[in-house]
């Protein structure tokens, strides 16, 4: 396999490209994140040594967390066995396997073999349910980042249950949204 030839405005282009291409083509909902740049840029600015996604796709999302922070390691977790299979070839191509972690399997099973204290959280993965984000804000260390797309994509209810956690200064620290105004990002505060 022959590596990717990044661009420095865009150095994971070509894994985004394929994601529209394979959904096009499979016919799934492997759609990819639209402000990869922002989160390359939100993992230099935190610097995570460890990052978590749900929902990888073909690894673009992986990719750029990854590039944001060089000395990080990713977990990322995807239920269908083809986009594994995809995901960990792009993955490979970018240089990035070393680092990158793509697990097979449903979030609430995969979840619960993880260790705590992830910097970084990144959902992508569909639409949020409240369930996984508790989850996945135990996994987060103190100060961790939890960076949440899709939030348009719940029910009513459960979109105001997410929003009802995601507002509450109590737990958790707002930063600017991404992705156009549609992806929150949150510090998680003391438990």
């Amino acid at each position: 396999m022959s590596p990717l030839t990044p661009s420095s405005a865009e150095p994971y282009a070509a894994i985004h490209a394929a994601t529209r291409v394979h959904r096009a083509n499979h016919g799934c909902g492997a759609y990819t994140f639209e402000d990869g740049p922002a989160l390359r840029q939100l993992a230099a600015r935190w610097k995570p040594k460890r990052i978590l996604e749900l929902g990888t796709a073909l690894g673009y999302t992986a990719c750029c967390l990854a590039g944001g922070s060089t000395s990080a390691q990713v977990d990322t977790i995807e239920a269908d066995a083809e986009h594994v299979a995809l995901a960990r070839d792009q993955i490979e191509r970018a240089g990035l396997s070393g680092r990158i972690a793509v697990h097979h399997g449903r979030f609430k099973n995969i979840l619960a073999t993880l260790k705590p204290e992830y910097d970084l959280a990144f959902f992508d993965g569909f639409a949020p349910d409240p369930f996984e984000i508790g989850v996945v804000r135990k996994l987060l260390a103190r100060g961790g980042v939890l960076i949440c797309a899709n939030l348009q994509l719940a029910s009513p209810s459960m979109a105001r249950q997410l929003l009802d956690d995601l507002d509450d200064h109590a737990r958790w620290q707002q930063e600017p949204l991404i992705e156009g105004g549609s992806t929150r990002v949150c510090i998680k505060r003391k438990p």
